[in-house]
């Protein structure tokens, strides 16, 4: 069986959306690497309040978390969904319905969160939505783990793209994200990316920042103790990126996860902050964001939760044991 959304067709009965090109038989319920079948699982949706400005606006991110992940990040902060399987299916008409919810309850755009693996399923679910009403952006949030099967059929469909660029060393990639071929998947992807949405758009929407409407911003997120690994990520942003693209540098690492010995421990020095800035200003990088340290680890999400986050952080509109989630009065 094909699914035919976009240039395609994009054939999940032998899987080859990602890198890995398991070849899973999706269709017929087997699982590849990413541990989902053909089906689509979402596990929450929410108004999120914590991402970059250009990305949070006034109203917020309409964000939808996706069940399963085409990496394994031994720290990964999501693992409930991205390695537990925490979700459920969602058909196109539920889905629609989500992303109409989060448009009503004014969110900025429409933020999909690590959907590598269902990209054509996701695509054509996204044209239905468009036809009923979604006029809002819509983001596509991921690791960059993606091959060109899963990018093509958002080619004329997304408005903002967010990947991760985790680390150009495959030594680190290997044994923190178990891909050791990342690097040279994501800076594929990554280009690709700027092909389609080379050139940054904003729309004044009356907060201090601008509101990003069409574009790229990469994140990187520092792991301490590998700065080198953080280094060589700026050199190839300033390189291929500047001028093209926004950075946005993270320094929230948290050592969550089953077994420490698979993981940086602690948190980002101080030490380590101040040579990021350095490097930031040797090679001239000033479009975008860089986080402020402060250890903490209190907007970690719980997505047994019907808000997985904070309060402050996020307004719930859907979650996967709930359903759809009324506004407070």
């Amino acid at each position: 069986m094909a699914d035919s959304t976009g240039p395609g067709p994009y054939r999940l009965d032998s899987c080859e959306l990602c890198p890995r090109r398991c070849g899973a038989d999706r269709v017929s319920g087997s699982r590849g690497f990413c541990g989902e079948s053909a089906e689509i699982r979402i596990a929450a949706a929410s108004i999120h309040r914590g991402e970059e400005p250009p990305i949070t606006g006034q109203g917020g991110s309409g964000t939808i978390f996706f069940t399963g992940c085409t990496l394994g990040c031994s720290f990964c902060q999501n693992h409930q969904i991205s390695h537990a399987g925490m979700g459920r299916i969602v058909d196109e008409t539920e889905f629609v319905r989500i992303c109409l919810a989060l448009q009503e309850r004014g969110a900025e755009n429409i933020n999909l969160v690590t959907g590598s693996h269902h990209a054509p399923g996701i695509a054509r679910f996204l044209r239905t939505a468009r036809k009923q009403g979604l006029n809002i952006p819509l983001l596509w949030n991921s690791s960059a783990y993606e091959g060109p099967e899963a990018l093509s059929p958002l080619e004329n469909l997304i408005d903002v793209y967010l990947p991760d660029l985790k680390t150009l060393d495959a030594a680190v990639s290997a044994r923190f994200f178990k891909a050791p071929d990342y690097p040279e998947a994501a800076e594929q992807a990554i280009l690709r990316m700027l092909e389609y949405r080379g050139e940054l758009r904003w729309e004044d929407r009356g907060t201090e920042t601008p509101v990003l409407v069409s574009g790229v911003m990469i994140r990187h997120l520092v792991l301490p103790g590998y700065l080198a690994s953080t280094r060589r990520v700026l050199q190839w942003f300033a390189e291929h990126c500047q001028g093209r693209a926004l950075l946005s540098l993270m320094t929230q690492y948290t050592p969550v996860g089953p077994d420490p010995s698979k993981r940086p421990d602690g948190y980002v020095g101080q030490d380590e902050y101040g040579q990021i800035l350095e490097w930031l200003e040797e090679y001239g990088i000033e479009d975008g964001f860089c986080q402020e340290l402060v250890p903490d680890d209190s907007w970690l999400p719980d997505f047994k939760r019907a808000n997985p986050f904070s309060s402050e952080l996020s307004e719930p509109v859907w979650h996967w044991g709930e359903g759809f989630i009324r506004r407070p009065s």
